[in-house]
């Protein structure tokens, strides 16, 4: 499949993750909306096991799929020189990963050692391939009514919720998963340290605002509300000096100091460039990747935010445990207010929303992991780089480095295969990197250019990058995705170009 184009206006049939067989007991079935009274279902009040059970189910057929792939491998080489070598071989990968692999690269194992590198990177994008077309068609992360946090939000004062994390894979699942919020809604951006660029985020205010100037959305410009941007940095609470942000040498201080930096410099960005009213607010989140409890730093009584003064989830899950659900909601929202008396209270109910949320994700980690990820270090499958990957809600699935140029962005890029030198390339396995644009299809010429961003950036990798690209350590795969298609969420995919494809396409 990989060595065919595809259009992105063809539907292909969906291919489902296969599903790994499911706890006895366990229920999938849609998340409390974030505007419902609150509910129980877990051993804290607060938290929605109902959501955490479909989350779940999710998490373990995604990643169960990828982690298929180097046990079915090793099955595959062990038998390379057997007679019937290529029917075992499909046989083992059907059973396996649900899908055949290349023939073409099977059939010249007789000959000399079968390509293992160029197999492994075949198999990753396939597997990420039937992944995000399930996503697309199925939405299994969907939620119960968008509207309704959109309408919560101006509520609570804020009219767009524009979020930037670490590029970090273990904060990949941020949004839907550690937050608890609708995907499609709220805007994210990830960059290395989550230090986001400033004039990309200065673009997409001036948008917003045009939209609701002429289009009057999500509401008209003279609704009192404001443009919320926040910053979400990590840090492990297990090995602190080790598994923290890398971009900040796992100091949780200077990354906590370098996020407050990046947002009052956004804020004064935009001040200077429209008037000094410009509405926009500002959070700060720390995330512990080892139990993915959040720290919400509270803003000070002149809207700035206070680096070394936070509220902590874990510590509010703990106190509030043995609570009935009214009585636990209203500590939290004391302690809120206890700590950051002058915050408005728009604010402050925004922030209840978030650690009550958050409790949720932090029981789903300690019923599912055991309190505590096992991989509190990196564990990523591929390096995602470009512009999309709406669909990559999981955590360590994907090192993300959104780019428009390879060297904008070479000093993200540089940490991801950083990482996946140890992680693949120290046992000889390749780094698999899906180059992705996505774009608006009713823009003319939107696909010919996102096709082009594709083209030049798979080219800049190998040549920032040649000896892992002359060694077969390095491998992309090129895809485009028409967001504005109308067909479920949005159009699927469409494959490009590969480099692993057979040797008379790699003549053309």
């Amino acid at each position: 499949m990989l060595n065919r184009t595809r259009n992105s206006h063809t539907a292909r049939p969906a291919q489902p993750v296969a599903a790994p067989r499911r706890r006895p007991g366990a229920r999938v079935v849609p998340p409390t909306a974030p505007g419902a009274p609150r509910v129980g279902g877990g051993v804290h009040a607060l938290v929605r096991g109902d959501d955490n059970a479909r989350l779940f189910d999710y998490e373990q057929r995604v990643k169960a799929a990828f982690d298929a792939i180097v046990p079915a491998l090793r099955r595959v080489s062990a038998l390379q020189h057997e007679e019937d070598f290529e029917r075992q071989a499909q046989a083992i990968a059907r059973e396996r990963l649900g899908f055949e692999l290349p023939a073409w690269i099977l059939a010249d194992a007789w000959v000399d050692q079968l390509d293992m590198r160029r197999l492994y990177a075949w198999c990753v994008f396939e597997t990420y391939l039937r992944f995000s077309d399930d996503f697309f068609s199925a939405d299994p992360l969907g939620w119960a009514d968008e509207g309704e946090f959109q309408a919560f939000l101006q509520e609570c004062g804020f009219h767009i919720l524009d979020i930037s994390p670490c590029a970090d894979g273990r904060l990949a699942h941020v949004i839907r998963y550690v937050l608890r919020l609708p995907y499609r809604t709220v805007r994210r951006k990830s960059y290395a340290g989550a230090l986001f660029d400033i004039e990309d985020s200065l673009e997409k205010w001036g948008e917003t605002e045009l939209l609701r100037f002429r289009e009057g959305t999500p509401n008209t410009a003279d609704a009192p509300t404001r443009y919320l941007k926040a910053v979400v940095y990590h840090y492990s609470s297990s090995a602190p000096d080790t598994e923290g942000c890398a971009a900040h040498g796992s100091d949780a201080v200077r990354a906590a100091e370098a996020g407050r930096e990046r947002l009052l410099a956004f804020q004064q960005a935009v001040e200077n460039s429209y008037c000094c009213g410009a509405s926009i607010d500002l959070l700060l989140i720390g995330l512990d990747t080892d139990t993915d409890a959040i720290r919400l730093h509270l803003p000070s009584a002149e809207g700035g935010i206070e680096p070394g003064a936070w509220v902590d989830a874990a510590q509010l899950y703990d106190e509030t445990r043995g609570l009935h659900a009214r009585d636990a909601g209203e500590r939290i929202d004391a302690r809120l207010r206890e700590a950051a008396p002058e915050a408005p209270s728009g604010m402050l109910r925004l922030l209840a929303r978030l650690l009550e949320n958050n409790l949720s994700q932090i029981e789903y980690v300690q019923r599912h992991h055991g309190g505590r990820y096992p991989d509190i270090g990196h564990a990523e499958r591929f390096i995602g780089a470009g512009k999309g990957f709406e669909e990559v809600q999981l955590r360590n699935l994907t090192y993300f480095a959104y780019l428009d140029t390879v060297e904008e962005a070479a000093p993200d890029l540089d940490v991801g295969v950083k990482i996946f030198s140890r992680l693949n390339v120290g046992h000889g396995l390749p780094i698999p990197v899906v180059v992705r644009f996505d774009y608006h299809g009713k823009v003319p010429a939107a696909r010919e250019r996102a096709v082009e961003h594709c083209r030049r950036v798979a080219g800049a990798l190998a040549a920032r990058y040649p000896a892992l690209a002359a060694d077969g350590l390095l491998h992309t795969l090129q895809l485009v995705r028409d967001i504005d298609h109308e067909q479920g969420v949005g159009g699927r995919v469409e494959v490009l170009d590969c480099s692993v494809r057979e040797p008379a396409q790699e003549a053309h």
